[in-house]
């Protein structure tokens, strides 16, 4: 189909990517520019939303042809990498913000942003397969530079309902919890990180763990469910050297 290129990144989308945790120097180095076509529906931009592309990278189109399935407003969605790849991006309703930053590789992998939520990876994010990154209820998922995510590895903010106790009725479970994640992470298989947490440079979640509202020190390493730390001073290396 037919996409038009228009405008560059603006000052205002600039300072808001900037507010969610991109970084400047990222944004620097990449020629953006915002994107229009027929598979964007009629109220796309009179409801403020915005999608800026990297200039020369594909544009996939039967991903935002389910994307805007249901309307939303001041969505602000750039796309710095080639996400062919993807098997969804769902924005789930007004004020998401999502970044996908520049020389990743995601394979099936699956987003969903909600309202006033962001997902921002800043760049070099490898998920070999079925990564699952879910942002909700106003929360934020934030990645530095060098993630190694292996197969079926889940980033989600909150569970999908709310866990409350019998008597009170306080809720017990995350809601709009806050993610980051250092630089040069590595996520073994199936690693689950959810709720409040901070994963430290130079750290591996071990296959099958869960990390769940707790903060994780740089160079550690961290295994089971929920997590414990298993040797502290480690780092890792993306081949397999002896």
């Amino acid at each position: 189909m037919s996409w038009s290129f228009g405008a560059p990144l603006s000052a205002a989308h600039r300072d808001r990517l900037r507010s969610c945790g991109t970084f400047g120097s990222v944004l620097d180095e990449l020629d953006l520019c915002l994107l229009d076509g027929s598979l964007l529906p009629e109220w796309w931009q009179p409801n403020g939303n915005a999608l800026y592309v990297r200039r020369g990278f594909p544009v996939p189109d039967r991903l935002l042809s389910v994307m805007v399935t249901y309307p939303f407003s001041d969505a602000l969605l750039v796309l710095a990498t080639d996400i062919s790849m993807v098997s969804s991006l769902l924005l789930g309703g007004d004020h998401a913000t999502v970044f996908i930053g520049p020389d990743s590789y995601l394979s099936a992998a699956e987003f969903y942003c909600g309202a006033g939520s962001a997902i921002i990876l800043n760049g070099g994010v490898v998920a070999t397969s079925r990564a699952m990154v879910d942002a909700r209820n106003g929360g934020s998922i934030v990645a530095e530079h060098e993630q190694l995510w292996a197969a079926n590895v889940v980033v989600t903010t909150d569970d999908m309902h709310r866990l409350e106790d019998l008597v009170t009725g306080e809720r017990l479970n995350p809601y709009g919890a806050q993610i980051r994640l250092g630089r040069h992470v590595w996520l073994c298989r199936d690693a689950i990180v959810t709720g409040n947490t901070e994963i430290g440079e130079g750290s591996v979640v071990g296959s099958r763990a869960m990390v769940r509202g707790q903060k994780v020190a740089a160079n550690t390493a961290v295994a089971g469910t929920p997590a414990r730390v298993i040797r502290e001073g480690i780092t890792w290396r993306g081949e397999d050297a002896p």
